[in-house]
């Protein structure tokens, strides 16, 4: 059963990210920017990162960057837009729980809008915070779960309509237990993002750094 899931996310993400036009855009996410800005460059790894927008950016920064997805096509899109603005990266298609990562190798790890299956969100939080060295940073950004009304509203917001792939504070604080909190909050943002982010909606935002 679990499987079969799994195999529909995949299609479901290889048919969204065929089209010629980015599903989310080129520009990087507003939050993930703001927070890049403020980092020393180093190495940085991105799970779910799709056609490569936020991975770009960070290489235009001179970060080496590493991306994963489940999605092919994502990557065939993010290679193209990387040689596109003269900057590479390192990615990777696969299962992020079987993908095979050296521990505390990273100095940044991007989670934006990475929305795992739920019986893994938990798993994978775990795995990534073994990846990132000691004094490394979480970015975090990812639809809440009060997103739900914000989607009936207006569709074209997007997001996972299933409640348990949405985020609550609680469950990120619980997640990254042990972090040096600098962000954490629940709020309202309006978003321009491609043809799939578009409008009111609402998001957990995260910045924590390993003790």
């Amino acid at each position: 059963m679990i499987e079969k899931a799994e195999l529909k996310y995949k299609e479901f993400w290889n048919e969204r990210y065929q089209d010629t036009a980015f599903a989310y855009g080129k520009e990087p996410n507003t939050f993930f920017k703001e927070q890049m800005q403020k980092l020393k460059t180093g190495s940085i790894l991105m799970p779910a990162e799709g056609e490569g927008r936020n991975a770009v950016f960070a290489a235009k920064l001179g970060w080496n960057v590493t991306a994963t997805d489940l999605s092919i096509e994502g990557k065939n899109k993010a290679e193209r837009l990387a040689e596109e603005l003269n900057v590479s990266l390192k990615y990777i298609v696969g299962d992020l729980e079987e993908l095979e990562f050296q521990n505390e190798s990273y100095d940044t790890i991007a989670l934006i809008y990475a929305h795992f299956s739920p019986w893994k969100i938990s798993a994978i939080h775990q795995k990534l915070k073994m990846l990132l060295k000691p004094g490394g940073i979480i970015i975090f950004e990812a639809f809440s779960k009060k997103h739900l009304d914000f989607q009936k509203i207006n569709p074209k917001v997007g997001g996972p309509r299933d409640l348990d792939m949405l985020f609550s504070l609680e469950q990120v604080q619980k997640d990254f237990l042990g972090f040096e909190v600098q962000i954490l909050e629940e709020c309202e943002v309006l978003l321009s993002e491609g043809g799939f982010h578009n409008g009111r909606g609402s998001v957990i935002r995260f910045v924590g750094k390993k003790r």
